[in-house]
């Protein structure tokens, strides 16, 4: 008698949303694997090609994701103020609260992994994507002393202060920060040439409201670009088009 493997609900479902290729590979593997004739170094090899299969896809879902992202991140208002260079900024709170929505839209989270060292704090972030992929960037910084500060003040300072750089450089967004000469961009990095610009008024044109009005908050127009980003702004507009045209589609 033939023998079954019977799957959780929850696993039959994301096996159903898998490429053919690797439900194909899946099924390869689950017969070998009840064939006692099986050769296990063959068997170890297609586990090892198919877990590289889905770190593969899972990575193209998080640029996909993250690119769309991007278009929707909003800026973050400044409503702090450094008492020691009474400039504006917007704290952990403020960063959360703006950037949460969007990111659970598209299936990111974050985490931090806090370290204690003999002369600092070292802060770890982790952006985790739905698909499987995660990202992590590792910041670490000397104790915020304080005239007035216990120890234990030092390191929750230095913590809150880590972790919004932290998440900011994850998210590719500004907070405004105290050190930033006007909170949102860096007037000395190169912008897109006008060529680009059109390009990405010509996306524009076809993309939702709210589209525009994120683009908006986080650009301003699309002359106001920086050339690092481009790329991520074509990709994230193209997605939403995409998405545009699909849901259209099914409604019709």
């Amino acid at each position: 008698m033939p023998q079954e493997i019977i799957m959780p609900l929850e696993r039959e479902r994301q096996v159903a949303t898998q490429p053919a290729q690797e439900i194909s590979m899946l099924s390869t593997i689950s017969r070998l694997a009840l064939d006692p004739r099986c050769d296990m170094d063959k068997l170890e090899r297609l586990i090892a090609l198919q877990d590289r299969m889905e770190a593969k896809n899972a990575l193209e879902a998080f640029n996909a994701s993250f690119a769309e992202m991007q278009c929707e991140m909003p800026s973050v208002e400044k409503r702090t103020e450094n008492t020691h260079t009474k400039k504006m900024y917007a704290d952990l709170d403020d960063i959360n609260y703006a950037v949460r929505p969007v990111m659970a839209k598209f299936g990111f989270g974050v985490s931090f992994k806090i370290v204690n060292q003999a002369h600092g704090v070292s802060i770890t972030g982790i952006l985790m994507h739905k698909g499987g992929h995660r990202e992590e960037t590792t910041m670490l910084l000397p104790l915020d002393k304080g005239s007035q500060r216990s120890a234990v003040q030092e390191v929750g300072s230095t913590t809150t202060y880590g972790k919004r750089y932290v998440m900011c450089a994850l998210l590719n967004i500004t907070s405004g920060d105290d050190n930033d000469n006007d909170g949102y961009k860096d007037r000395g990095e190169q912008l897109i040439t006008p060529a680009q610009a059109k390009q990405v008024q010509s996306l524009l044109d076809k993309c939702s409201e709210a589209v525009h009005a994120n683009f908006e908050k986080m650009y301003g127009d699309p002359g106001q670009i920086a050339k690092s980003a481009f790329d991520g702004v074509v990709a994230g507009l193209n997605n939403s088009i995409s998405k545009a045209a699909k849901a259209a589609q099914q409604a019709g």
